[in-house]
């Protein structure tokens, strides 16, 4: 069977996270019919975090053996005078919640504490983790590819995670995503669907994106006069960079998952919607107004 480059987001196991979120936490008995389709269609990555709420807890219950598991680190504490013990304490508790002896990846969760006092210290830690068998792979997880241009001058990473969507295509229209590969770092890219807000009705779209009406106006009449899905187009967009190795989806159920596996085979879409925008307060969720 063709590798399957879907990973499987869960935040919305340990957090009621998304804008089109309107069940809360996924329960157990949701999060074990998830990853039993997930394991049955060949996806063998899970993205979780520390911050993720019970994430962790929830996954720990369920059987892990044929999974990738990649972790973020939180925030390093100001007052931590042994960061490498901090980094290792904290690893060793997300294996004992996961019920995992080794992790696919480690990523920082706020990479930009490599600029600080403390960063050597931080990357040096991350690096033992890799010397002492803990983990495969460590790396960040950013919110631009500004960022980039920053650490890597100073430090090397194996993995690299970001935002990526139809809206915000930064990665691909700064060369990141070419120059990250070009240097064999693994890419993984979030926010398929802008924390869900591509996958709302027009009606359902929230009074505080007003400033974006025009935006979102042509998304929609662009899937329906092509009759294509949101999902669709919008998994169709990220795997069309060969560069990434992972798209990373959140579910909320398996028919969720089921209707994801069912959009990413059959007709390829070759031309896109030009959606592109760099505006923080739209492209990046920590900006949304409260409705």
């Amino acid at each position: 069977m063709k590798e399957n480059r879907l990973a499987i987001g869960t935040v919305q196991f340990g957090l009621p996270y998304g804008i089109a979120n309107k069940v809360g936490r996924v329960s157990d008995s949701r999060i074990s019919a998830i990853l039993k389709l997930a394991s049955k269609a060949q996806i063998d990555t899970l993205d979780t975090a520390i911050s993720y709420g019970s994430s962790e807890a929830s996954l720990g219950k369920e059987n892990l053996e044929e999974f990738k598991i990649v972790t973020k680190l939180p925030f390093l504490p100001d007052n931590c005078d042994d960061v490498n013990n901090w980094v290792q304490l904290e690893v060793d508790k997300s294996l004992q919640r996961l019920g995992v002896n080794k992790l696919y990846g480690v990523l920082l969760h706020h990479p930009n504490q490599l600029n600080g006092s403390k960063g050597l210290a931080l990357y040096h830690a991350l690096e033992k983790l890799k010397d002492n068998d803990k983990v495969n792979k460590i790396g960040i997880s950013i919110y631009s590819p500004n960022e980039l241009s920053v650490l890597t001058k100073k430090i090397t990473f194996d993995l690299v995670q970001a935002p990526f969507n139809l809206i915000d295509q930064r990665m691909f229209k700064s060369g990141w995503l070419k120059r990250l590969k070009d240097d064999n770092v693994e890419i993984h890219a979030r926010s398929v669907f802008l924390q869900g807000l591509l996958l709302l009705k027009e009606s359902e779209i929230p009074s505080s994106f007003y400033p974006w009406r025009g935006l979102m106006r042509k998304w929609h009449d662009w899937l329906l006069s092509n009759n294509i899905s949101a999902v669709k187009a919008c998994l169709s967009y990220l795997l069309s960079h060969k560069e990434i190795d992972r798209v990373i989806v959140g579910v909320q159920n398996e028919m969720q998952l089921e209707e994801i596996l069912g959009n990413i085979n059959g007709q390829k879409i070759t031309d896109f919607p030009s959606l592109y925008c760099e505006d923080e307060e739209l492209i990046n969720p920590m900006y949304w107004k409260k409705e």
